[in-house]
């Protein structure tokens, strides 16, 4: 399952970079860019664990950009 989430708050490219190679990490995640100028992430993932995995991601988007919020 492919989507697009609105990013709130992401305050810059460096942190975006960060949260992308962290939320590909994630096990059950296929692909996941996250763009800066569009404040937008945009994942790939396990269709039967994507709220389990997306639950993951949130976390580890706030440990790299603690004011960020993804739009769910």
């Amino acid at each position: 399952m492919k989507k697009k989430f609105k990013l709130i708050d992401l305050d810059c490219a460096n942190c975006a970079a960060k949260m992308e190679d962290a939320i590909n990490k994630i096990d059950g995640v296929t692909a996941a860019t996250v763009s800066f100028i569009q404040q937008r992430l945009t994942i790939e993932a396990d269709d039967g664990r994507f709220d389990d995995i997306m639950a993951q991601v949130v976390k580890v988007c706030k440990k790299v950009e603690p004011d960020c919020t993804i739009v769910l």
